[in-house]
């Protein structure tokens, strides 16, 4: 799912001042950063749930670097992977086989339970969006087909998949029409675009919309929805009953439902993917998975097509591809990756974790009258949202602006040895799963007193 957080400027996850800043500050640039704002200390190491930098301190990462580390920092048994596909086989093109390559391929169709289908391997979640995109319009038979997507999503950065996002950021750099692009109004029930203040009628109108957008336009001009499963940048989690609506309203009328799974995958959200948790009333046509496949030790993204979707392409001629789609060296991390994942029991272990993190946070809110909502806890992702006033829902800042007073906190909690994550009015919490009990009551303890030092009239 292209970088989703702003690591070193918004997002701060990083960011303290004057303090082991690199010679690269003069010499690389920072993705979603303004370059002279760039001040990061050092990674020079990591283990379990903690980076080490290189002026010696050890810091707790609570945003899983981006919702990318599912597995912690540097875990021996992905590193000995990569160490022993390295010596055999480093690299060939798609071209060829590669025995790393095959047995990825097969362990997602198992885990996600799309037997008789396809997985195309790409380098990261932008390009698996676009090759998600470019699968659903091929095997559709609508070659120029529209995509609908929602506002205040997240696919990736390049052109393409800025259109395909409901970015405020990227917003003045494309023109979703021209990429035949239709944006439809997010399920947020916390501020719901539909006027309802019940959650599931809330996710029922936000599918309905949906609905209504193919029938406006026709099904027969429209290829897919592409829509994030679960958790996102975007900080919005939807009701229980939005997904189920999604894929029966896709399903009637013929149009391939793309789940993208980039951030949610993997344990992030209770399941090996989001979408599980609905069962068979949830499944999508195609999904785009990137970030945790390999817990972020390699690059490396995916398209899981169907047997369906898969079966249109058997026998036609496939217009796309990367030099390095299937590498052998990312896909052994990858098998690693899964096979952790497995023999820690690390999915089920995010799920109850996750119920602990949401409870927590939510004897948090009874606490601070500046938390006006906490959502998600399916899996080791929740989300914190600020408010100005409770009643009325202000937010303390216009989105995606950061209250200054967030910011503040943000940096004492580095200082204090925690890297929280936040974007607008939101604190992101997406630990590694491997995350130590104590050390996760550690962060929400720190959490409790900074939003008390910060926000004391809200207390």
């Amino acid at each position: 799912m292209g970088s989703q957080y702003e690591l070193l400027c918004d997002y701060r996850t990083n960011r303290i001042e004057g303090i082991g800043v690199a010679s690269e500050r003069d010499s690389v640039l920072h993705s979603w950063c303004v370059q002279s704002a760039w001040r990061a200390p050092t990674v020079v190491g990591g283990s379990g749930a903690y980076l080490e930098l290189e002026d010696g301190r050890r810091i707790l990462d609570m945003s899983s670097l981006a919702e990318c580390s599912n597995l912690g920092h540097q875990h021996p048994a992905v590193v000995a992977a990569i160490r022993e596909q390295a010596q055999q086989l480093c690299f060939v093109t798609s071209a060829w086989g590669a025995r790393s390559r095959a047995a990825l391929a097969e362990a997602l169709l198992e885990k996600s339970g799309f037997d008789g289908g396809r997985v195309f391997f790409t380098l990261a979640g932008a390009d698996a969006n676009e090759n998600a995109v470019k699968f659903a319009r091929q095997t559709s038979g609508k070659p120029r087909g529209r995509i609908v997507t929602r506002d205040r999503s997240y696919h990736g950065a390049s052109y393409a998949c800025m259109a395909l996002s409901g970015d405020t950021r990227t917003r003045t750099q494309v023109d979703p029409e021209a990429f035949g692009v239709l944006h439809v109004p997010p399920p947020d029930s916390y501020r719901c675009p539909f006027g309802s203040e019940d959650a599931r009628d809330c996710g029922e109108r936000a599918a309905a919309a949906v609905a209504q957008t193919i029938d406006h336009h026709g099904a027969s001009s429209v290829a897919a929805v592409l829509m994030e499963a679960n958790a996102g940048s975007n900080g919005i989690v939807a009701p229980d009953n939005y997904w189920p609506g999604l894929r029966e309203a896709t399903r009637a009328r013929g149009v391939w439902l793309i789940a993208d799974e980039v951030m949610s995958g993997f344990g992030r959200c209770g399941e090996w993917f989001a979408w599980q948790r609905h069962g068979e009333a949830g499944r999508p046509d195609l999904m785009t998975l990137a970030k945790g496949l390999t817990g972020a030790h390699l690059p490396l993204g995916a398209v899981v097509l169907s047997a369906e979707v898969a079966a249109r392409l058997q026998h036609e001629m496939l217009y796309t591809g990367l030099t390095y789609c299937g590498h052998p060296l990312s896909c052994a991390a990858g098998l690693a990756a899964l096979r952790a994942y497995e023999d820690e029991n690390l999915i089920a272990r995010s799920r109850a974790l996750g119920a602990r993190l949401l409870a927590e946070l939510q004897a948090l809110q009874s606490r601070h009258a500046v938390i006006g909502d906490v959502r998600g806890g399916h899996g080791l992702f929740a989300v914190v949202e600020l408010v100005a006033d409770r009643a009325t829902r202000e937010p303390l800042a216009p989105w995606p602006q950061t209250p200054p007073a967030l910011n503040a906190l943000v940096d004492a909690a580095m200082a204090e040895g925690v890297s929280f994550a936040c974007r607008g009015n939101l604190i992101l919490l997406a630990p590694p799963l491997v995350i130590d009990e104590h050390a996760l009551a550690d962060a929400l303890a720190l959490l409790d007193r900074l939003l008390a030092r910060f926000f004391p009239a809200a207390c």
